[in-house]
């Protein structure tokens, strides 16, 4: 069980991205990932978590996602999930967490990204 995390920049988008097997055992890496993502980037920023190389996440997995999405929101951002169709992409439709936290396809679709609705 392995998980490679890289942060980087692409086209002045801050990107975190993960490969490998979310699980249990690989939570407490994605977790410092994900958290160094978010204080890394300016306020009211977005961040991507990219999960394109990722084959498996089981639920502790979705439930770090989910914190890290709550975190750049009180830090007065968002963080939008990339993820092409596939199995992942459809356990992320099946679970509800599109519902929660925007997911798309690619960073190129990022921008065609809805809004988040207003509370």
């Amino acid at each position: 069980m392995e998980l490679i995390t890289r942060a980087s920049t692409v086209a002045g988008r801050a990107v975190v991205s993960v490969s490998g097997e979310i699980d249990l055992a690989t939570i407490p890496k994605l977790h410092d990932a994900l958290t160094r993502g978010v204080a890394a980037a300016p306020p009211s920023a977005t961040v991507f978590v990219d999960l394109d190389g990722v084959y498996v996440c089981d639920d502790s997995g979705l439930g770090v996602l989910m914190g890290a999405a709550g975190r750049a929101r009180q830090a007065g951002g968002e963080m939008i999930v990339v993820c092409s169709p596939g199995p992942l992409r459809e356990r992320l439709s099946q679970t509800g967490f599109d519902r929660a936290v925007t997911v798309v396809a690619s960073l190129a679709h990022a921008d065609a990204a809805p809004p988040e609705p207003a509370d």
